[in-house]
């Protein structure tokens, strides 16, 4: 397979369309940006409180099908508009939204968006197979080319990772020869005291059906910055999930799995949602020829040949880059469609999850082209 003419049937141009501010609806360099909140759960309101926080920006509206978040959502944001009917809300005259519905509404919500010409901040990941993943697609390439187009793969916008990525692909180390990255760490809290009849959209992300399991929701993160850094998807995959400690719901919650690139390197990955006091390792390494370099959310190490390790910590959640950055994009211009690269994440993470289900090894071949 060539890797280049593969990755661009399927992914646009990664370099940020710059418009001029005033073709921007809503992004005059001296007009505050109005935002809706679609989904007042736990993730909704928690970033949106990061959007609050910046002096060009005003949550404006929100919305929800649930009355006790929505609640939540005017309590916090004084004088919002609210909704139980997302299109309602893309009706309005908001500029931009910020969707963090459960995930398996994702691709119905953000064609909606793109339809409704708003600049568009998605929650990870894009859908939770590959059906999904193909529609955002679809609907990214209708997208109004001047409105900023975002999704909340973190690490992209972060400037430690940033710092890391430049190191990595200068190739400084040399060729990347193989891959690790892991994600072990806690899950979820089960959320309770809610009716029976709404169980499982309040515990979405335990049903694979409406999150894509740990791998889709969750583990998407660290193929994301795999696929970043190597420039490209892997190609194969094959590995075991199991259920050891937690048996709600029907997702796994350990697994371990290989991926292979079209040039041979490996990807070695595993995740899983044990909480194990004292120890947690969510990160990715790249070891290359004349050194290696490991990245996470709290900071990374780079080695070099016969010199001592580079160090840095990150003291601030990794978000508030992605969300500033998104402001002053839409503000002023510097816009972007992520939802290519961040639908040829999740497809990634999707012909994991399929390898570990049907118990084979799957191609990129077989769920990409449906």
């Amino acid at each position: 397979m060539n890797i280049s003419s593969s990755r661009r049937a399927f992914v646009r141009a990664a370099a940020p369309l710059v418009v001029a501010p005033q073709a921007v609806r809503g992004a005059q360099a001296n007009t505050a940006m109005s935002l809706g909140l679609i989904g007042c759960g736990g993730r909704g309101m928690y970033v949106s409180g990061l959007f609050a926080k910046n002096e060009f920006l005003k949550v404006t509206a929100v919305c929800d099908i649930y009355k006790d978040r929505l609640d939540e959502a005017q309590k916090k944001y004084s004088g919002a508009r609210t909704y139980t009917n997302y299109k309602d809300l893309l009706a309005s005259d908001v500029d931009a939204v910020l969707i963090a519905t459960p995930a398996f509404l994702h691709p119905e919500h953000f064609e909606a968006a793109v339809a409704a010409r708003k600049h568009i901040f998605l929650e990870k990941p894009v859908a939770v197979n590959a059906a999904g993943c193909r529609r955002v697609l679809a609907a990214a390439r209708k997208a109004d080319p001047s409105k900023r187009i975002s999704v909340d793969f973190q690490q992209r916008y972060g400037r430690d990772y940033r710092k890391v990525h430049q190191v990595v692909t200068s190739g400084e180390l040399g060729a990347v020869k193989m891959v690790r990255a892991a994600w072990m760490g806690g899950g979820p809290p089960l959320r309770q005291g809610h009716p029976a009849s709404e169980e499982k959209i309040r515990n979405w992300f335990f049903y694979r059906d409406l999150s894509g399991d740990i791998l889709i929701e969750q583990d998407c993160h660290n193929i994301d910055v795999v696929n970043w850094f190597m420039g490209t998807h892997p190609v194969r995959v094959n590995g075991y999930g199991s259920r050891q400690i937690r048996m709600y719901g029907d997702i796994f919650d350990n697994l371990a799995c290989t991926f292979q690139f079209a040039d041979g390197r490996i990807f070695s990955y595993s995740a899983n949602q044990f909480r194990t006091p004292g120890f947690q390792d969510v990160s990715e390494t790249f070891v290359c020829e004349r050194g290696a370099a490991n990245v996470s959310r709290r900071g990374y190490t780079i080695w070099r040949d016969k010199q001592a390790p580079e160090t840095g910590q990150t003291s601030y959640d990794i978000t508030e880059d992605g969300v500033r950055e998104f402001i002053e994009g839409a503000r002023n211009g510097k816009l972007e469609n992520a939802a290519f690269h961040a639908a040829e994440s999740t497809l990634t993470a999707v012909m994991a999850l399929e390898a570990l289900v049907k118990r084979r090894e799957m191609t990129w071949d077989e769920v990409s082209k449906g």
